[in-house]
Formats: C-alpha cells, sequence, structure tokens
C-alpha cells in the first residue's frame, strides 16, 4: 500500500483516483476550485486545493504533498486555450515542491503532442522532434523533472484521449475540408491509461520515457467517418490529397517490453 498523490482532478484523475482506493492505497488529490474540492471530498477523496503559477504555489502544496511516496501529474498544459502561460515555469514550481517534499517518485503524464507532425513512424526510443511552441514546453517540461537528482521520474506520453463521454469526433463532426485524412490517428482510452499508470506503479518502472497509444492506427478520414455514423452524427469531411502528405504515427515498445501490459480497449 503506498500513499499517492495524484496532481489534476479531472477526467483522467478521479477515476484513476478510485481504482487506486479501491486498491487499498492511500490518494489525496489536489484542485484549483473550492467547490470541486468540498464535491471531491463529499465523494471520499481527500481532497487539496492548489493553483500552480509561474512565480508561485498558492493554496495548500505542503499539506498535498506531506507523506507522498508517489506523485502523479495530469495536469494539462493549457496551451492550446492560447491562455498566455508559460507551462514550463509553472511545472518548475511545482518540481521546486515536490524536491523541498522529498516525495520519491513521479510519474509525468506527457503528451505524443510533443513530437512533430512531420515526424512520420515514431516510437518511444526517439527523440521528438518538436516544433511549436506547445510542442516544446512539453519537451521542456519532460526535461525538467527527467534531469532531477532528487527523484525518480517516467514519463507517460498519451495519445488523443477518448472514453466515457470524450471522443476526439464530436469536435470534428460536421466540418469540411479538413486535412490530412489519411494521417493515422493515434488515440487510447480512459481504460487503458489507467492500466497503464497502474503497470508503472506496480512494475516499479522509472527513470522511463513511455509512449501510450494504441498500437491501431486507422486513417481519420476512415476512423472519424465511423465513429461519427455510431454516435449519429454528420462525418467530418477530409479534401482530396495530392500526395506527400505529412503525419505521424507513434507507437511504443516499452508498453509491452518494460510494462508487460495488453491494451484492453480496441479502437
Amino acid at each position: 500500500m503506498s500513499n499517492i498523490a495524484i496532481a489534476g482532478m479531472g477526467w483522467l484523475g478521479i477515476p484513476l483516483s478510485r481504482t487506486l482506493q479501491n486498491l487499498g492505497h492511500n490518494v489525496k488529490g489536489s484542485t484549483t476550485t473550492k467547490d470541486k474540492q468540498q464535491k471531491l471530498q463529499q465523494n471520499g477523496i481527500d481532497a487539496y486545493l492548489m493553483e500552480i503559477g509561474e512565480d508561485q504555489i498558492t493554496g495548500d502544496p505542503t499539506g498535498f504533498l506531506k507523506g507522498i511516496e508517489i506523485l502523479i501529474i495530469l495536469i494539462p498544459p493549457g496551451l492550446r486555450n492560447n491562455t498566455g502561460h508559460n507551462h514550463a515555469l509553472r511545472m518548475l514550481q511545482l518540481l521546486k515542491a515536490v524536491e523541498s517534499a522529498a516525495v520519491e517518485k513521479v510519474i509525468l503524464i506527457s503528451s505524443t503532442g510533443v513530437y512533430d507532425d512531420n515526424q512520420g513512424d515514431v516510437d518511444d526510443t526517439v527523440m521528438p522532434k518538436p516544433e511549436t511552441v506547445k510542442a516544446k514546453q512539453l519537451q521542456e517540461v519532460e526535461q525538467l523533472f527527467c534531469n532531477s537528482a532528487e527523484i525518480k521520474t517516467t514519463v507517460v506520453r498519451f495519445g488523443g484521449l477518448f472514453g466515457g463521454s470524450r471522443n476526439p469526433v464530436k469536435y470534428l463532426a460536421g466540418r469540411t475540408d479538413l486535412s490530412n485524412g489519411s494521417a493515422p490517428v493515434n488515440l487510447i482510452h480512459r481504460t487503458d491509461c489507467i492500466g497503464i499508470l497502474l503497470a508503472v506503479i506496480y512494475k516499479n518502472v522509472y527513470g522511463q520515457v513511455i509512449n501510450a497509444v494504441n498500437p491501431q492506427h486507422p486513417s481519420k478520414a476512415d476512423y472519424y467517418a465511423e465513429k461519427a455514423t455510431e454516435m449519429g452524427l454528420k462525418p467530418p469531411q477530409y479534401a482530396s490529397e495530392s500526395g506527400g502528405e505529412s503525419y505521424k504515427k507513434v507507437d511504443s515498445v516499452k508498453v509491452d517490453k518494460l510494462l508487460g501490459y495488453t491494451f484492453q480497449v480496441d479502437l
């Protein structure tokens, strides 16, 4: 039984915390609002307020991290929303707090967005070549934690997330003239996200960077047309291609080799 903290209690953090509690672990969670803190506490989750800024952390980071052996960081970068903040500076503040609290192990959730969209076939032995601001900040955060001499970190890069009410096709339905329809999808279901994180914990696999992406890679055009039809939505339309379109196809060798994990959910 371990003392585990989850920074970021949302779509993945809440079901992950329940799974860990059911397995007998002591779990703390962090959130940024009092309303959500109260709701989490009412549902049996030991929740702490914590807001991470570029120059300080407000709330109760000390209480949140006290006595913690494993910290799972599920804080989205928020860069897609053009918030203007520097995700790497925020995560540096968190790293300082983690080191001060003497947390032993960290599982940092990153994203396959760290790979450039033109990088072709990549797996977790291939170095990312980020081009965008978002991708460069993701890589910077990975390196911050991996280079810390105080903690053992494993980075888990999730592909596009789906499960529950969440599916990327909802944002694409009815859209026209989309590009790169022949490019492969790089997705992972929430069930497999949780399964892979449990495997990292129980196999004690730290000091690694692991891609977590379903090994099935249908084309975007085929996959989203099928899913839209299943959900009663208007399928997105992709522009015809003239050849030579850019793509990235993200796979993992470590999910099987190091974790011995088999994906549970088919696309």
